[in-house]
């Protein structure tokens, strides 16, 4: 029984589900730890960002393709569809102003070790996630000033909270790769902190609006609609053109996670601390269906073997 719980508790998938879960039961409390989001974000940030290897950029043929892969996907097709979505189907402009976020969040992490478990091209994801989120210093404020200018919020300050959530983290995760620590410290516990530092976050959103779990369920289904249609539409339009394209497997495996899969952390972070508590219900319902997506294309990868 304790093994069974052990696992349960150190399993990446469920411990993103008992963060939703318990947002929903005990979420009133989630505004007395609401303080902890930046230090937790910064702290997933910079870990995660230690699985970025810089070193196996430098002999890869022809990087300017993975580059502009990353901003074209990430930011120009996904927030095509999914703006245009949100447009039409969104009640109240706040939550409108939650899918500006997502739509100018850098991408996720995560697509750089999945590159590697589902036998897509690590590489390539490396490249296109650094280009992306570099650039997202640059485009985040620029989205939120064209689709969310009559809010006030100050563009400078978002490129101030870009520099401090990804430069800062980006430069202190080359530091912690130094070999003593790394090996030592840092690949111990980073899965941990991660998963942790994400379950916090992810835990403070769905708490701080529980109560739309229990008197809006019309809510999430459109907010849920309008993510569904979007990464998995992507995705599946992504993969049609590249077979049609002939693009070599491995690539284009990568490529339908570029699409769809933004920092679910960072965008519920920016959202509370720019446009408030319902703004965060679009990145804690994209950060489930994220996880759906992930496992979905895990078991793709394991039939088409």
């Amino acid at each position: 029984m304790f093994n069974k719980i052990k696992q349960i508790i150190l399993n990446r998938n469920a411990i993103l589900v008992l963060a939703v879960v318990a947002g929903i039961a005990i979420g009133d409390n989630a505004a007395h730890i609401k303080f902890l989001a930046f230090p937790a974000l910064a702290l997933t940030m910079t870990f995660s960002m230690t699985g970025i290897q810089t070193s196996h950029l430098r002999d890869y043929k022809h990087i300017y393709k993975p580059i502009l892969a990353g901003i074209l996907l990430n930011y120009i097709l996904f927030t095509a569809v999914i703006l245009v979505l949100a447009w039409w189907l969104m009640p109240t402009p706040e939550l409108f102003y939650g899918f500006v976020v997502i739509a100018a969040a850098p991408p996720g992490v995560a697509i750089i070790p999945f590159s590697y478990i589902l036998k897509g091209d690590a590489i390539y994801a490396i490249i296109s996630v650094v280009s992306a989120f570099l650039a997202s210093i640059f485009i985040a404020p620029i989205f939120v000033r064209i689709f969310a200018s009559t809010t006030g919020v100050n563009s400078t300050d978002l490129f101030i909270m870009m520099l401090q959530l990804v430069v800062v983290p980006l430069i202190i995760s080359r530091l912690l790769l130094w070999k003593k620590i790394y090996t030592r410290f840092i690949v111990p516990i980073r899965g941990k902190v991660v998963d942790y530092g994400f379950a916090l976050l992810i835990f403070i959103a769905v708490g701080l609006n529980r109560e739309v779990f229990f008197s809006s369920p019309n809510i999430l289904l459109k907010v849920g609609l309008v993510i569904l249609v979007t990464i998995f539409g992507l995705g599946h339009l992504v993969n049609y053109i590249g077979t049609k394209l002939k693009t070599n497997q491995p690539e284009l495996l990568t490529q339908t996670m570029l699409v769809g899969i933004k920092s679910s952390g960072f965008s519920v972070f920016t959202a509370i601390t720019l446009f408030g508590k319902e703004a965060a219900i679009p990145s804690a319902v994209f950060a489930v269906v994220v996880l759906i997506y992930l496992i979905f294309l895990s078991i793709k990868a394991k039939v088409t073997k």
